[in-house]
């Protein structure tokens, strides 16, 4: 994912064999509602995040096909760093700080065929739980498209037969972070760096640095409100799903704020945010920036 998270990885194939992978990520799931599915090459995901926590042993996740043609996944584990600016970066081994969940956890099936409109659930379960000390676990499932076979001698013939081709067959991919929690958490977060500027005389925009402490990832929803000299609070801006994963203690975010509310963004106050998700009355922080 780099949704957790959601990645798509394409490769590009020379004839049969692939000569140029390459890894983009896209981390869509911190501008998407948790009610929303996750949806890539017509494969819908839900939940789109997997925590594994108190006596929680098993879970689920749906998987539905909504295209128009029968297609294949292949399930396995992956391991990411979140980096500084959200993105992610494929690892093999992890950071100082950093937990694996993939030898706790045991998943079926290992690949998955689904007609249009099918459905089917993979089963996820908690393994060699005396093995685990306090802290955080995190891997990713990966589901891989598998790419359909062309019958030998059905190919289209090519007009210059003296022609060298090349034939790209992209491979798409969803994965989804899967966190298991040991322990008490000690986890804490702030908001710092606030900037606020207004691009092309249009659109304003909010700049913030999320600093996480202690032995658990955050992740939680942004709310910013504008309150008026006069004190009138309006609401401008909010995006679901922002998180910071062990083992990094910051992350610097930005996000458009709402260019049409009844907002004078040259004076007042922003006042933001960060919530869990789901929650009316708690929150994890706030801060204020004072427009000038």
């Amino acid at each position: 994912m780099k949704k957790p998270g959601v990645l798509i990885q394409p490769t590009v194939h020379y004839g049969s064999k692939s000569i140029l992978p390459a890894i983009v990520g896209l981390l869509i799931s911190c501008f998407l509602p948790i009610q929303k599915l996750q949806a890539q090459g017509n494969l819908l995901i839900t939940p789109r995040r997997v925590v594994f926590e108190g006596a929680k042993r098993s879970q689920e996740l749906n998987l539905a096909n909504t295209g128009k043609d029968t297609a294949k996944y292949n399930v396995s584990m992956v391991e990411y760093r979140m980096n500084e600016d959200g993105s992610f970066t494929q690892i093999t081994t992890p950071d100082e700080g950093q937990n694996f969940a993939e030898k706790f956890l045991r998943f079926f099936p290992r690949s998955v065929t689904l007609a249009p409109n099918e459905a089917q659930v993979v089963k996820m379960q908690l393994i060699r739980t005396n093995e685990l000390k306090p802290g955080e676990y995190r891997s990713h499932i990966y589901f891989r498209a598998v790419p359909k076979q062309t019958a030998l001698g059905t190919e289209e013939k090519a007009k210059d037969s003296t022609a060298i081709g090349v034939k790209l067959v992209p491979i798409f991919g969803i994965t989804i972070p899967v966190i298991i929690h040991s322990g008490e958490s000690t986890m804490k977060v702030t908001l710092s760096d606030l900037k606020f500027q207004i691009l092309n005389d249009t659109i304003p925009r909010l700049q913030i640095t999320f600093n996480r402490t202690g032995n658990m990832s955050v992740y939680g929803d942004i709310l910013v409100e504008h309150i008026s000299p006069q004190g009138v609070t309006t609401p401008v801006g909010v995006v679901r799903g922002i998180a910071v994963y062990t083992p990094n203690a910051l992350r610097k975010f930005q996000m458009n704020l709402d260019h049409k509310a009844n907002a004078d963004y040259r004076s007042g106050t922003l006042k933001i945010t960060f919530s869990p998700q789901d929650t009316k009355t708690e929150k994890f922080t706030e801060a204020e920036l004072k427009l000038q």
